[in-house]
């Protein structure tokens, strides 16, 4: 990986933000119709586990890129509309993990891979707590509606997520990396 500084913000990560973006709304839009039992517009990524990965790899600032336009374009094709707030949660969930980016130099170490899913649970605590409490003004629903029928919802599975396809990502990302000589 080519690491020109953590918050460098050039062509380089506007391209990989993009392309991230492209990722997660097509993946998003596969399970936008998989609602979660229980959860109020909470529905099932797999996708996510994208958003982390490009954070982890790229950084900060292409995870904030991809989360955000990544989630308004998947709820744009899915027909839910523009919201905001969950767009910012989705790209303050592809940012956190892209803070750890010098951290992971590794992607075969367990102990950067558990790193990896470390930081991407903060993202995922973060970015859905943003999200569910923000709908608070913006959906007038309660706090609680917003910590258990979102917030929890949209964590645990979210985290599931990570834990099981990001670690499939990052090995998979460091084997085609070796076989070009990277």
């Amino acid at each position: 990986m080519e690491n020109k500084g953590l918050w460098a913000f050039g062509t380089r990560q506007v391209v990989y933000g993009a392309i991230g973006a492209a990722l997660y709304g097509a993946f998003s839009l596969l399970t936008n119709l998989v609602p979660l039992p229980a959860a109020g517009n909470i529905t099932f990524r797999p996708a996510v586990a994208v958003l982390i990965f490009f954070g982890i790899a790229y950084g900060p600032w292409v995870g904030l890129l991809a989360g955000f336009i990544g989630n308004t374009l998947g709820d744009m094709l899915a027909g839910w509309g523009f919201y905001w707030n969950w767009s910012l949660g989705n790209a303050l969930m592809g940012m956190i993990p892209g803070l750890a980016m010098l951290m992971i130099t590794n992607y075969r170490n367990k102990i950067d891979i558990a790193k990896a899913i470390g930081w991407g649970a903060a993202g995922v605590a973060v970015g859905m707590m943003v999200a569910s409490l923000t709908e608070m003004m913006v959906g007038g629903i309660d706090l609680n509606t917003a910590l258990v029928g979102y917030f929890t919802p949209a964590f645990i599975g979210n985290l599931v997520v990570i834990v099981i396809l990001l670690p499939i990502l990052m090995v998979a990302f460091a084997a085609v990396n070796a076989r070009r000589g990277r």
